[in-house]
């Protein structure tokens, strides 16, 4: 159960997120990005009342200004690579003309990413289910990344991830989000990463239901 009072996320700002297991920070992440609907209170995100919007809205909504990646990765299996990354540039014309606007084309954008996240031009058109975990983490994260979206939200990316793969994820996310001016929340039981962000939070310390007391 989540019952937080108030939570303020800046434009461009890197927001490191801890907490216990099993304390919502997941829950937490599907409300601010638009894929849960809360029960009740208001969420809003670059103005909009999420809320208010009809799921369909809501969705259109999400995919334009919200670069997500999951924590069990979220990829279409029989799609390929380069498909799965470009998937949001298909549902949001938003993004895809960013990507344009970037790279030329969005297969440029995709390849680029991949690229700089370590993922040989070669398994472009691999389907996502012969990828390896890390890799698949890895494409998750390009998906998430490509037409700057103003709000990316990570729920443990780097589990996978062996040390250099890691550099060179957070390199690109960091780089990404400050090109975009993006806002960056970021979750992790890796508390080592928390001094790379500028700003650490325990959701102990937001969500008053894990106050006895309180509520």
């Amino acid at each position: 159960m989540l019952d937080i009072p108030e939570f303020h996320l800046r434009r461009g700002e890197t927001l490191f997120l801890k907490g216990p297991s099993g304390s919502g920070k997941t829950t937490l992440l599907g409300l601010l990005g638009g894929v849960q609907k809360p029960g009740r209170g208001h969420i809003r995100l670059l103005g909009t009342e999420l809320g208010a919007l009809s799921a369909a809205a809501r969705d259109h909504f999400r995919v334009d200004h919200t670069g997500y990646i999951f924590q069990q990765f979220n990829l279409l299996p029989f799609l390929s690579v380069r498909a799965n990354v470009e998937l949001p540039c298909r549902f949001s014309r938003l993004r895809a003309e960013r990507a344009r606007q970037r790279h030329g084309s969005v297969d440029r954008a995709a390849a680029r990413l991949l690229e700089h996240l370590g993922l040989d031009a070669a398994l472009l058109e691999r389907r996502a289910a012969e990828l390896s975990i890390g890799q698949q983490q890895r494409v998750a994260a390009a998906r998430a990344l490509i037409g700057q979206p103003e709000l990316v939200i990570a729920d443990e990316p780097t589990s996978a991830l062996d040390a250099d793969a890691r550099q060179a994820f957070l390199d690109l996310l960091f780089a990404e989000c400050r090109e975009a001016s993006a806002s960056l929340l970021f979750v992790s039981h890796d508390q080592s990463l928390a001094g790379l962000f500028g700003r650490s939070l325990s959701l102990l310390e937001l969500n008053r239901a894990a106050r006895p007391g309180e509520i």
